[in-house]
C-alpha cells in the first residue's frame, strides 16, 4: 500500500517537473473529497454501465478528452453546443466522429443533483476518460482535480488538431508544443488501441499516394486490401484502430510492426527510427506502455487548466452560465 502511494507520488512529481505548460496551483489529487466526494464514483458508475451497453464508447471518451485538453487546453470547451452567433468546437469536421457526450450529460446532472455548483464539466470529462481506459482493461490511475470550465468554444481552434495524414516529424512538432517528448507521443498515440476510424481518413494511402506509389508503400499488401473493401462500402464505413477495437492493450503496436496501422499518421511511427523504439518497446511489454501511459495522461490533463477566475463551474455542459 505504502510502495503504490509512493509510486503514485513520484509519477506526479516527474510530471510537474517536465517543462510543459502547466498551471496546476489549484488543482489536487482528491479535490472534492470534502466538497462532492460521490462525484468520482457516480462518473464511475455512469461510464460502467455506458460501456457494458456500448463498449465502443470508450474510445470515444478518451478522444473526447485529449481532443478538449488540445485546445484551449482541459477546461471541458469539446462539450460546448454551436450557437446561432457562434460554431463550437465539436461541429468541426475533426470532432465530427466524437461520441459519448450523453454521458457527461447524465454524469453531471447526477453530481449537480447531490452537489450543485461544485464540480466542474472538465474534471468530469478527465475522470469519465480514465474510467473508459480502466474498464476497457487498462491501467488506472489517479488525476488531479480542480480544473475550472472555460468559456470559448471556437471551430477554428480545432486547426490545432493532429490530423491522421501528418508525418512524424509534423506530430513530434506539434506534441512538442504541448510539451511532450517523442515517447510520450509516441504512447499517448497507443490510445488508438480503442475505436476505429471513417474510410475518409486513410483512403488517401489506398489510390495515387504518391508520384512514384499508388498504394503507400508502408501498408502491408493484405491489408491494404481489406481497406479497399471498407472503403468500397461508402467514405463513412469504420474500421478498427487495431485488431482489438474495445480491449485497452498493445495490440496496436503489434499491428505497427506487422506494418497494419490503419492510419497514415501511426504507420509513420514505425517508419520513422526516431519513433520506431518506442513502438517496439511498446509492443514488447504491454506493462511498460501502461506504466507510461497513464504518466502521459496525468501529464495531458494539466495542459493549460483554467484556475480561480479563469474560468467557471458550469451548471450545464453544453452551455457557458
Amino acid at each position: 500500500m505504502i510502495a503504490s502511494y509512493v509510486v503514485k507520488l513520484l509519477m506526479l512529481i516527474e510530471v510537474l517537473m517536465s517543462g510543459a505548460r502547466l498551471h496546476v496551483d489549484a488543482l489536487s489529487m482528491g479535490y472534492y473529497d470534502m466538497s462532492c466526494p460521490i462525484a468520482e464514483p457516480i462518473v464511475r458508475d455512469v461510464v460502467d454501465q455506458a460501456l457494458r451497453q456500448d463498449p465502443t464508447l470508450a474510445a470515444g471518451l478518451l478522444r473526447m478528452h485529449f481532443h478538449d485538453c488540445f485546445i484551449q487546453g482541459c477546461d471541458g470547451s469539446v462539450l460546448i453546443d454551436s450557437t446561432r452567433d457562434s460554431t463550437a468546437e465539436k461541429d468541426s469536421p475533426a470532432n465530427l466522429s466524437l461520441r459519448g457526450y450523453e454521458i457527461i450529460d447524465q454524469a453531471k446532472q447526477m453530481i449537480e443533483d447531490q452537489c450543485p455548483g461544485v464540480v466542474s464539466c472538465a474534471d468530469i470529462l478527465a475522470l469519465a476518460a480514465r474510467d473508459a481506459v480502466f474498464f476497457s482493461g487498462g491501467p488506472f490511475y489517479d488525476i488531479p482535480q480542480g480544473r475550472m470550465d472555460g468559456s470559448r468554444s471556437k471551430i477554428e481552434d480545432t486547426i490545432n488538431l493532429p490530423a491522421p495524414t501528418l508525418n512524424t516529424t509534423a506530430l513530434i512538432k506539434m506534441f512538442g508544443q504541448h510539451g511532450f517528448n517523442i515517447e510520450e507521443l509516441v504512447v499517448l498515440s497507443g490510445a488508438h488501441t480503442l475505436g476505429a476510424a471513417r474510410c475518409s481518413s486513410f483512403k488517401h494511402r489506398l489510390s495515387n499516394f504518391d508520384s512514384t506509389h499508388d498504394v503507400d508503400p508502408n501498408l502491408d499488401s493484405n491489408f491494404a486490401k481489406s481497406m479497399s473493401r471498407t472503403c468500397s462500402q461508402g467514405d463513412n464505413t469504420p474500421m478498427p484502430l487495431d485488431p482489438t477495437r474495445n480491449s485497452f492493450d498493445n495490440a496496436y503496436f503489434n499491428a505497427l510492426q506487422r506494418r497494419m496501422g490503419l492510419l497514415f499518421s501511426d504507420q509513420s511511427l514505425f517508419a520513422d527510427p526516431q519513433t520506431r523504439r518506442f513502438v517496439n518497446a511498446f509492443a514488447m511489454n504491454q506493462a511498460m506502455f501502461f506504466f507510461n501511459f497513464q504518466q502521459a495522461m496525468v501529464k495531458m490533463g494539466l495542459l493549460d487548466v483554467k484556475e480561480g477566475d479563469e474560468g467557471e463551474i458550469r451548471l450545464d455542459c453544453r452551455k457557458v452560465n
